[in-house]
């Protein structure tokens, strides 16, 4: 009570919003979630009727798992209840925001990027007219396979600007001694995420944003590279070990889908006499500083 009072003081100017947000919340997600509930009874009711009538046929096979259903199942061990709709409001708040700032965020700093290095643009965009036949004008999911050079500038991109800086505080689980240090049992700990991939033993000029620095040495694939930290740490924006952010192929995934389909259909430019600044701001991701402007000129009439 006392911390949630401290909360109140301290975030005074902004807790109206704040409840507001979360009234918003509940009110997007709280139909879903209980119209989730009422069909999972229907089914199990669908299903005692079945087994005590061999003869019935069923639609259950259509039936598709969700998020939401995975909730209304867990059941806590210590608590020994089920999850409450606020739990459950929150879970799902962080599942949707979780994946689409940080997606977003990197979208941000590859588009900047690429109006900044207009060849690398150029690049990505023969590599696309040498995949999708003439005329088309989408990338479909099966074409970015034979788009290495577009992975290359997602990877730089992930190295360069990681959208958060800091993973989630983690606790050593025993003493460890690291470089000549002793790291007491219980110490809450964090890495640096932006500094693994910046560090200069690791990286030649680290600070350029230079994506063919993932191509094998004919120019024709991307190098394997493990950006899980399994194998090696050389740049960890999802994270590494049992807690690495369970959606990073999908994250992935939707960037070269984005960044294919935005290149095929338009092309940036900078600003006339205007320079891209690459300048970091810290919000619940580390954003461009100064948004992005560009000339954006359709390249199919």
């Amino acid at each position: 009570m006392i911390l949630n009072f401290l909360e109140m003081i301290f975030m005074a100017e902004c807790w109206e919003e704040v409840l507001q947000v979360r009234k918003d919340q509940e009110g997007i997600m709280l139909p879903h979630i209980r119209a989730r509930q009422q069909l999972k009874q229907q089914i199990r009711s669908k299903q005692q009727e079945d087994n005590s009538n061999p003869g019935s046929s069923s639609s259950l096979s259509e039936y598709v798992l969700s998020y939401v259903d995975t909730l209304l199942d867990l059941q806590l061990p210590e608590e020994e209840s089920k999850l409450n709709e606020g739990e459950m409001v929150s879970l799902c708040a962080e599942f949707l925001s979780g994946g689409t700032e940080t997606t977003s965020t990197a979208l941000q700093w590859i588009m900047a990027n690429l109006v900044k290095h207009p060849h690398i643009q150029s690049k990505i965009f023969e590599e696309i007219s040498g995949v999708v036949e003439e005329g088309r004008q989408e990338v479909r999911e099966e074409d970015l396979q034979k788009m290495p050079y577009l992975k290359a500038v997602i990877l730089e991109c992930l190295r360069r600007h990681p959208p958060l800086h800091f993973l989630l505080p983690h606790s050593v689980t025993r003493d460890v001694t690291l470089g000549g240090f002793v790291i007491p049992k219980d110490t809450v700990v964090n890495f640096m995420v932006a500094d693994v991939g910046w560090n200069p033993r690791t990286w030649e000029d680290p600070v350029a944003y230079k994506p063919e620095r993932f191509m094998n040495k004919e120019g024709n694939g991307v190098e394997a590279f493990d950006v899980t930290g399994r194998k090696e740490i050389k740049m960890i924006p999802f994270g590494a070990g049992r807690r690495i952010c369970p959606e990073y192929d999908l994250a992935i995934f939707h960037l070269e889908y984005f960044v294919a389909n935005l290149v095929l259909n338009f092309e940036r430019r900078a600003v006339d006499g205007e320079e891209v600044d690459l300048s970091e701001k810290q919000e619940l991701t580390i954003v461009m500083k100064n948004p992005l402007q560009v000339h954006l000129s359709p390249r199919w009439k």
